[in-house]
């Protein structure tokens, strides 16, 4: 986790970030990042990264100097041109880092990086962000692990999750109401795990959306297989929906998109608490993050 002050065009703001980094050798690594770029006037923008490394080992291993790069798929809310008081826009940009890290004995990561966003029909962005990181695998000595564990099984057989929470509208209100889910998820490899879910927005007129959700998800787990962390994609159809739209919103609303992050910690080889973050991505000005909680079974 890292936070820290932005610049664009002169005007200044917070980026934070939250990033799972594996490495893919001695001297490269890999990362995926959700990355928020705080509130610029007239732009609230945030969205998923994957950035490739080339990183310098120092000092014994323990300080780590390293520069990514990679594509930034982004969700912005702006002010909308005609009608309305925002719009939801979505695009891509190149995310370009420096880095650097501090590896203690017990694990945790000391880190300070520099991001600069170079965005396809927006602002362009430069932050300084620090904060903490730990290494969910044990090194073999001093420094970062050089490669991730191989495994020969799946991490997850079948999960049955109910879930809780709060769905926020993207807009420059962040109008909020309830959300609850229903997940079904099964392994289809070591890494490769799918789902079906069902989720309800909210009881408010504007934000009330039912619907059907597939998803892919890579996944890894840790501790024994009790802490399991994914990221996931995938269609969500609406099968009810009671919104007021305005007359210059486009798109018939039946088909989004769903990106998601999650992680699950397992009790036991029966139940399971899990934590989830849902984008919605409309083409109707209606995105939406749907913050969830739950229990679940395995079988």
């Amino acid at each position: 986790m890292l936070a820290g002050p932005l610049v664009s065009r002169d005007e200044d703001t917070y980026s934070w970030e939250a990033t799972y980094r594996e490495g893919l050798g001695r001297h490269a690594a890999w990362s995926f990042s959700w990355l928020n770029e705080g509130h610029i006037p007239n732009h609230h923008r945030d969205g998923q990264l994957i950035q490739l490394w080339g990183r310098l080992p120092l000092r014994e291993n323990r300080l780590e100097l390293s520069a990514g790069a990679g594509p930034y798929r982004y969700f912005d809310t702006v002010a909308a041109e005609a009608g309305g008081n925002y719009s939801d826009t979505h695009g891509w940009g190149l995310v370009l880092s420096l880095r650097a890290a501090y590896y203690f004995d017990n694990r945790w990561i000391a880190q300070m990086q520099l991001n600069h966003v170079q965005a396809y029909h927006g602002p362009d962005t430069t932050a300084i962000v620090v904060g903490l990181g730990y290494q969910l695998e044990a090194p073999s000595g001093p420094g970062p692990r050089e490669r991730a564990e191989v495994r020969s099984s799946n991490v997850t057989g079948d999960e049955l999750t109910l879930m809780l929470g709060r769905s926020i509208l993207n807009s420059f209100d962040s109008e909020t109401a309830s959300a609850q889910g229903l997940e079904y998820r099964h392994g289809l490899d070591r890494y490769l795990d799918i789902s079906a879910s069902y989720l309800h927005e909210g009881g408010r007129t504007q934000s009330r959306r039912d619907g059907l959700a597939v998803q892919l998800w890579l996944t890894r787990a840790f501790f024994d297989d009790r802490l399991a962390l994914s990221a996931g994609i995938g269609p969500y159809v609406a099968i009810s929906q009671n919104d007021e739209l305005a007359a210059n919103r486009t798109g018939d609303g039946r088909v989004s998109g769903l990106v998601s992050v999650s992680a699950s910690y397992r009790f036991d080889a029966r139940w399971l608490l899990r934590l989830t973050w849902n984008r919605v991505a409309t083409r109707y000005d209606r995105d939406a993050d749907l913050l969830m909680a739950g229990v679940g079974m395995r079988f």
